[in-house]
């Protein structure tokens, strides 16, 4: 596939996936979401502004950080139509991110840090697991890995007993 011509208003749906590293699949799920814009030609073939490009990389990173799709395409709104964003629209953009980030990354370092802890012995009843089975929860059920214990149970519950059904329910 050719370069588009540096004055082209209008790329294909091939040229974007080339220049923005994305899947024609990927573009279509974008648009079908409602993060990006096409308009269709006579022969009903895909065409968009140049802008697009923009802002499939804008959402192809925050994808990246974690960010939802539907805080997005949110965002994407809130950006102006027809024009390519500038460097200001994004700063403000990703800027109504950062508490969110900044939490998530506490977040992962109390994960982290509390990883040490865990024995990772399966038993889940231990009262230092701040992870699992915080302030000893599953210890006040008996000795010995509760769940798995619980699990078995249920497990061998399901195999003596006989489906059944009910029209709405099956069991």
């Amino acid at each position: 596939m050719g370069q588009p011509r540096w004055d082209a208003c209008e790329l294909t749906v091939g040229q974007v996936a080339t220049r923005s590293g994305v899947a024609v699949s990927a573009l279509r799920f974008y648009e079908a979401k409602g993060l990006i814009r096409s308009r269709r030609t006579a022969g009903n073939q895909r065409r968009y502004t140049r802008d697009v490009l923009r802002r499939v990389a804008f959402i192809r990173v925050s994808q990246r950080v974690g960010i939802p799709l539907n805080q997005i395409r949110d965002a994407l709104s809130r950006l102006p139509d027809e024009r390519t964003p500038t460097r200001k629209d994004w700063a403000a953009l990703s800027a109504s991110w950062r508490s969110e980030l900044d939490a998530r990354i506490e977040q992962l370092q109390r994960l982290r840090d509390d990883l040490t802890d865990c024995v990772g012995c399966g038993c889940l009843s231990l009262s230092r697991c701040r992870l699992s089975n915080p302030y000893d929860r599953l210890g006040e059920q008996g000795p010995g890995p509760r769940r798995l214990l619980n699990e078995t149970a249920a497990q061998a519950a399901s195999v003596a007993e006989p489906d059944v059904c009910d029209g709405d329910h099956c069991g």
